[in-house]
């Protein structure tokens, strides 16, 4: 072949590479690979395996998950942030802890998720909800701020750690509603249940999944959950709005997300897929049994959902100050 002939051959393949509609006609031709940035269990790899399960169905081949756990999710995020943009690998992951990894000083990910993944598709939301050791004399949204702004030292509030949800959402009640409390950093969700349960700590902001297992518990008091609109597990608890925090809203969502540079065609066709099986009896009971709702969206919706995420947790790490610590984490000793 002639050198000329050469580079027009060559020339005509990257041409195809780059034209989404032409390279995504045949696939999938193999398996999947879905990284959660999780260990096996959790509320990111439960709702990540409902669509795994479900989605070569529609696309004709296995979609395999793959448990890329460590530093709070970067080390799967990364791994899929720079695999080939072919298609073949997609991230299931928690949002909010992208976002508050995109926000926090100090940390920061080896990727950027603006510009190295590319969104596909909301898959689940679980609302947070606020959670009081019973001994504490509130049973209301209202009556926790006003018995904490009375008090002469501040009420404590548990979390999964330093740059949690957990924590951030509690920085974010606090600067809503004006009240004072102090933060108590745990190495999981299940030691500060544990504290709170205990009488160690006052207040939690965890996720209805994990309070689920407590909610008849006597020694704990469920009083509102933080997303805009009622959970369906938790139907007669308020939501913040409801209860006079206006524009309060937290929901940990879990979404797909697909390498920067992955065809649109085949990013679209994955959204596609994922919005109607979110409409399925079968996917529906799954999340449900998850303590989850199934959450989709266009990735042009899911790109806007993100930056309102970085919007929000940019907010409250600045007036928070919040940084990441490697300092061990202490039991705390509450007064009486």
């Amino acid at each position: 072949m002639q050198r000329r002939d050469f580079i027009h051959t060559a020339l005509g393949a990257a041409g195809l590479l780059a034209v989404p509609g032409v390279y995504a006609n045949d696939w999938p031709n193999r398996a999947i690979r879905l990284i959660v940035p999780y260990p096996p269990g959790g509320a990111n790899d439960i709702t990540g395996r409902i669509y795994a399960q479900h989605l070569p169905t529609p696309l004709g081949q296995p979609v395999v998950v793959e448990n890329r756990a460590g530093a709070g999710g970067q080390i799967g995020a990364e791994a899929a942030a720079k695999s080939t943009p072919d298609g073949y690998t997609l991230l299931f992951a928690a949002i909010g802890s992208l976002t508050i990894h995109h926000v926090l000083p100090q940390g920061k990910p080896t990727y950027n998720l603006l510009t190295d993944l590319m969104p596909v598709s909301m898959g689940a939301g679980v609302p947070l909800a606020v959670a009081v050791r019973s001994s504490l004399p509130v049973k209301s949204i209202q009556e926790l701020i006003a018995y904490a702004k009375a008090q002469s030292t501040p009420l404590t509030y548990g979390s999964a750690g330093n740059g949690s949800t957990q924590h951030m959402t509690g920085e974010y009640f606090k600067q809503m509603a004006d009240v004072p409390l102090n933060h108590v950093a745990y190495r999981g969700s299940g030691p500060a249940m544990t504290d709170l349960l205990g009488g160690q700590i006052d207040v939690v902001f965890e996720t209805l999944p994990a309070l689920s297992a407590h909610a008849t518990n006597p020694r704990l008091r469920i009083l509102g959950v933080t997303s805009a609109a009622r959970s369906n597990m938790l139907p007669e608890a308020p939501t913040l709005q409801e209860a006079g925090v206006k524009g309060f809203d937290v929901t940990t969502y879990y979404g797909m997300l697909a390498p920067a540079g992955t065809p649109t065609a085949i990013v679209e066709k994955v959204s596609a897929h994922m919005q109607a099986l979110a409409k399925t009896p079968e996917v529906m009971a799954a999340m449900s049994k998850a303590g989850a709702e199934a959450v989709t969206t266009s990735p042009a919706r899911m790109g806007e959902m993100i930056r309102g995420e970085i919007d929000k947790w940019s907010r409250v790490q600045k007036t928070a100050n919040i940084k990441l610590s490697a300092a061990p984490l202490a039991r705390p000793h509450r007064h009486v």
